[in-house]
């Protein structure tokens, strides 16, 4: 049996110190594809089109049954995901993303794109979505910047901020099998079981699940998740 680390559980003043040395680490980190990227920004593509294709699918299930209307970048640093995927597929996309330096590049970077909606200037720890607005809420490589106890809350707190029929999408690296600790960038890189039973503790069903594809043997292993509640209707794995 696998054990999840709640990092938040034994003290506050770890927790701070966690979110202060990833603040700190990211501050110093160029607003560009390649700073967002950790130096590869020439998997951009490779990572664009692996997640276009899932959220296709995703989309095509529910054509019937979701509007398509609104998504939300979480930890969208310049707009990266934003701007090469999400505004193809939705009306309107909001970004959330604590670096106020990020968010104002992404500004430039979106060039004021008729698709972008609202920025807010937040940590994901913190920071709550409206009730009932969004049809997607997308979180890529931002997840292990959270603890445990704060990722699920988080999760919770995304749940009630779909619309019926929408979906979280989650993309993260994810480990064989020990908790990975980057003291550098202040993150942790979860097991697929851990992921598994953070969704589950949020009361999440795991609706589609993949691995990136034509990533260098040499990365850790991408995987994507689609999330709905498990409240929210009858549809099951596939």
């Amino acid at each position: 049996m696998e054990v999840v680390l709640g990092l938040s559980e034994n003290s506050s003043e770890g927790d701070s110190k966690f979110y202060q040395d990833a603040e700190e680490y990211w501050a110093a980190i160029e607003p560009t594809v390649d700073g967002m990227l950790g130096g590869f920004g020439c998997l951009s593509s490779t990572d664009i089109k692996g997640s276009d294709l899932f959220l296709k699918k995703i989309l095509n299930n529910q054509k019937n049954q979701m509007p398509n209307k609104r998504a939300l970048d979480c930890g969208a640093g310049i707009g990266r995901v934003t701007k090469n995927l999400l505004i193809k597929h939705f009306d309107k996309v909001d970004l959330v993303e604590q670096n106020s330096k990020f968010i104002e590049a992404a500004k430039k970077f979106l060039n004021c794109e008729n698709h972008v909606g609202d920025f807010f200037v937040c940590g994901l720890q913190s920071f709550t979505p409206k009730h009932n607005f969004y049809d997607v809420i997308w979180c890529q490589w931002v997840l292990g910047h959270l603890t445990d106890n704060h990722l699920v809350d988080f999760l919770i707190r995304c749940k009630n901020g779909l619309k019926k029929n929408g979906f979280i999408i989650i993309k993260e690296n994810v480990s064989s099998g020990d908790l990975i600790v980057d003291e550098q960038d202040s993150s942790i890189t979860r097991s697929n079981n851990v992921y598994l039973k953070l969704f589950k503790d949020a009361g999440l069903n795991i609706i589609k699940q993949s691995k990136q594809a034509n990533f260098p043997k040499q990365l850790m292993c991408v995987k994507l998740f689609a999330l709905q509640s498990i409240s929210s209707n009858d549809m099951t794995n596939r």
